[in-house]
Order: structure tokens, then sequence, then C-alpha cells
């Protein structure tokens, strides 16, 4: 079989070297491994055509010589005593049966092989599997999905379905164990072994399953459970030597336990109950608030805040293109107040913009607070590009639209930001001005600390991605072709505090955005100071 790859993939491939790999965290480029493997699978159906092909010709061969060498062993001389079946034989040995070893011998998977090699170096790496697990991890604490519901893949809006594996959920619980999380590792651990009990077939086998999780509940703090698992795993496999020596270890470990208990006249410790612990705390303060209202709940639109929001017809202080085609307004919070616009882009825009920004996106990077260098952080997984108006006149007409809709100039705004959340996709609670412990950030630019944010929603998300605000009890949900709006500094030029918000993460659906940062300078007579610190 020739080596054969598509020009759908050669144009993969050139997109690919202008990206950084990282696949977990942009869906716009996981789209590209769906035409990748399709590809492959056209490659190996090829592959298993000539295997079949060759096949066919040594059974006919066979099928062939089995009548004759049955006729002719009956009565060797006999059938010698014809010449021709004399020469025939000679010239079958020596130049038949050669021939048919070299059939034998031809290579067909050297085309597959050739074609698989090129591709895999565009594959994703070790790398974007944990991410991967990890984001699957994410989901299901942030929306609280037990391991059985993923396995299952009952998902709220998906179209498609997909189930876990048995070995899908080892992989997920080997993971979480590299990673030193033994929380999710008992978690999937526990399902692989659900899944084996009701009969399920699969390559890890239940000793490899106890192995990793009797030593998961021992770092939990679960010694009684760890002992018990470890028992259970010499029943399975008596001369599995690491459960050997971790049997003596824990039953040494409570043989203590216990003797301190007698010597301190001390009640133990109750053991976590049926097997249930606690998820760990993290370097998030506000970790239950975010997540509760990533699932819609602890919202606090009270109905009195609800009658202080309206929907209007916004012309931009009376700006003459908008006086014409007034946008649609909504108030989504009233102090701060967010409003959301309607109809800022259409579905042709966002595609452009789209098609423009996707053979740019690189892993989006958060700015260190003590040393000001951009960096990849686990709390956002997303990709990201910078557009220049230069690039196509979609970006020019847009940003010009931002500044009608908001009085503000775009002369001192950055550049349009296009962002692609991933598996998980999300950007934990954060600020979008820079704070006074911060090293001045912005200060390269010139143009002073960014006074608001525009956010246009380029795609519906089926479930999850909204836009929380932890300190308001804020959540919006993403609505394709609208924006929402709010200011990040008070008019005294003071952080509004209020504003530290989040993307949370998507859990179906893919999420697109662009978003534009206006700054200070420029807008002194456009928003003019306030007389005080909290105006």
């Amino acid at each position: 079989m020739k080596l054969r790859v598509s020009a759908l993939l050669v144009a993969w491939f050139g997109v690919l070297g202008c990206v950084q790999a990282e696949f977990f965290t942009s869906i716009g480029h996981m789209t590209d491994l769906i035409y990748a493997e399709k590809d492959l699978v056209q490659s190996l159906k090829e592959y298993i055509l000539e295997e079949e092909a060759k096949l066919s010709k040594i059974k006919s061969w066979a099928n062939k010589m089995e009548a004759l060498t049955s006729k002719s062993a009956a009565d060797p001389e006999g059938y010698l005593a014809h010449p021709v079946n004399a020469y025939k034989l000679v010239k079958r040995l020596n130049t038949d049966w050669p021939a048919l070893e070299d059939l034998v011998l031809q290579d067909s998977a050297a085309g597959f092989i050739a074609n698989l090699s090129v591709q895999r170096q565009f594959f994703p790496t070790d790398e974007d599997e944990t991410g991967a697990a990890k984001a699957l991890m994410r989901l299901q604490d942030t929306y609280k999905l037990d391991p059985d519901t993923i396995s299952k893949g009952e998902l709220p809006g998906t179209k498609y379905q997909a189930v876990m594996s048995a070995d899908d959920c080892f992989g997920m619980g080997r993971s979480a164990y590299n990673e030193g999380d033994y929380y999710h590792t008992v978690l999937w651990m526990e399902q692989v072994l659900k899944q084996l009990d009701a009969g399920e077939e699969a390559t890890a086998t239940k000793a490899q399953v106890l192995d990793y999780l009797s030593y998961a509940v021992f770092q939990l703090g679960d010694l009684h459970r760890a002992l018990e698992l470890t028992r259970r795993l010499l029943s399975l496999d008596p001369s599995h030597e690491r459960a050997g020596g971790n049997l003596r270890y824990f039953e040494r470990l409570l043989e203590e336990e216990r003797e301190k208990i007698v010597s301190n006249q001390t009640e133990a410790e109750p053991a976590s109950q049926e097997g249930i612990y606690e998820r760990p705390v993290d370097y998030l303060p506000e970790r239950d608030v975010y997540e509760s209202l990533c699932r819609g709940e602890g919202v606090k639109l009270t109905p009195r805040r609800q009658k202080r929001l309206f929907c209007r017809y916004h012309h931009g202080n009376r700006t003459p293109q908008l006086l014409i085609a007034p946008f649609k307004e909504e108030d989504e919070w009233d102090s701060p107040h967010i409003v959301r616009y309607y109809d800022v882009m259409s579905d042709e825009e966002i595609e452009k913009i789209k098609e423009i920004a996707k053979p740019k996106l690189a892993r989006a990077t958060v700015r260190d607070p003590k040393t000001g260098v951009l960096t990849v952080a686990s709390y956002r997984v997303s990709k990201s590009s910078w557009l220049e108006e230069t690039e196509d006149p979609v970006v020019a007409r847009l940003n010009l639209r931002m500044q009608h809709i908001t009085g503000l100039s775009v002369k001192t705004a950055e550049l349009l930001q296009v962002a692609n959340y991933g598996m998980g996709g999300q950007y934990e609670p954060h600020f979008d001005f820079s704070r006074n412990d911060e090293q001045d950030v912005f200060k390269h630019l010139g143009t002073g600390n960014r006074v608001a944010t525009f956010l246009n929603y380029m795609s519906d998300v089926e479930a999850g991605g909204a836009t929380v605000f932890p300190d308001l009890g804020a959540a919006i949900w993403p609505k394709k072709g609208t924006a929402v709006f709010w200011y990040n500094l008070l008019r005294s030029g003071e952080g509004d505090y209020r504003t530290r918000h989040a993307a949370c993460p998507v859990l179906v659906g893919c999420k697109w955005v662009s978003n534009k940062w206006f700054h200070e300078r420029g807008q002194e007579f456009l928003r003019p100071c306030g007389s005080t610190e909290v105006d």
C-alpha cells in the first residue's frame, strides 16, 4: 500500500505547525483530531483490503495444491510417468513456491504504518490525556456528577451517546493517582470495580484496581478500609509482593493505633462511613459559592432586585448610527450595572472571526502577580488569539460597533481577543483590572487600567459555561450573538472588587467568546471621573 496523506491532513498539519498542541484546552482544535482519525480509519481499511486480497491469493493457491497433491500422492510413479507432470513439479518447486513465499512475506502494512507514523507526531500527548482526565474530574466536582453518571454518558443537552468502559474508568483513576489526587482515585477505581462486578470484560483486573484503591484510601486516612482492601487483593493474588508488604505495614500501624488508644484511654476516631470521603479543600476560598452559581444555585436575584432590571432600546448617547438601528439592551444586574446587548454579531460574522482566529489559537495565559510574567495556569483552560483590525474588515466593523454601543474609545483598547474553551474549559474567579498590590501589568501599554469589559458570546452552550460573579451571586448564561458589558473601575479610578468573575467549566458544548478590554486613557471626557472614592 502506498503512503497516502490526504490534502485535508496536509492542511491540518499546517495548522498544527502554527499552534501549541494541548488539544484538551480547545474544543475547536480537538475537532481536527476527528478528521485525522477518520483518515486513519480509511488508511486502515485500505490495508485490510490489501491483506484480504493477499490472503485470497494464498488460499486459492493452497486449495489448488491440495487437490493436486492428493492426486499425485496417491500414485507418485504413475503421476510422474507423464513428462508434463514431471516438468510442472520441478517448475512449481523451483519457481512457483518461491513466488508464493515472496507473496507471504510481502508487507501490506507498510503503507498504513508509514501513514500512522506521519500523523502520530501531531497526536495528543500524555499531557493531553492527563488534562482531559482532570477536565472530566472538574466537571464531576463542579456539577456534582458521580462517576456512574459520567460513565453512562447521562449528561444534559447531549446529542450523542457516549459511555465509558471499565478500562476508560481505570484510566481516569490511574491519572488521578499519578497526580497524587487520591480523592478522585477512590471514586473512579470504585466505579471500575462496580463495572467489573457487573460482568463487564476489561483489560484491567480486579487485583490491579484493588492495588490502587487500597493505597489511595490509606492516603485519605482510612486505615481500616485500606487493610480490608489489601486482604481482598491478596485473596485474588496471594503472590502480590507489594500487597504483602502493605498488609504487614497496615497491621503494624493499626496495632500502634490500638496501643495508643489504650495508653491514652481515648476513643478511636470514627472511620469514613461506607467509604465516603470529603473532597479536599483547595486554594480557592470561594470555591463552593463559585461552583453553586455554575450549577444555577445560589443566584441572589431577589424579586426586589428583579424589579429594578429593565429592557430598552439603546442608542449609545444618541450615536447617529444607533439612532437609526438601536440595540436591544437588557439589565442583567443592577449594582454594579451589568447589561446584555442582543444581535451584536451575526452568524456570518461569528464564523468569519472563528475562521481567522482558529489557526492562531494558543494556550491562554495569565500574568503572575509577583513577577508580571505571562504563564499558563490550571485555573484557566482555554486557547485564545488576538486579532488586528487589518486582518479582516469584520474585525474593524466589530470594534467600531463596540465603540458605538459603549460610548468609549477603542483607540486605547486592547486588540480583540478570541477564546475557545476546551474540555471542562474554565477561567476561575479573577479580576480583569490590575489591583494595587500587583505590579502595574499595563504599564507597557501606557493606557492605564482596564476600565471596562465587553464580552461577546459567539456560541450557545448546551450545559455549563456561565459567566458568574461570586461576590454578587450573579450568573449570566451564554447566548449566541449577544454580548455583556460592565465597568471594572469606579468613576474614581478605583477597582470595583465586586466585578470579580469567572467562566464556569463547559459541561456540554463548544464555547467561543471574544472580548474587548477598554482602558482608561482616552475616556476622560467619555466617562468623567467621580468626585468621591466610591463613585
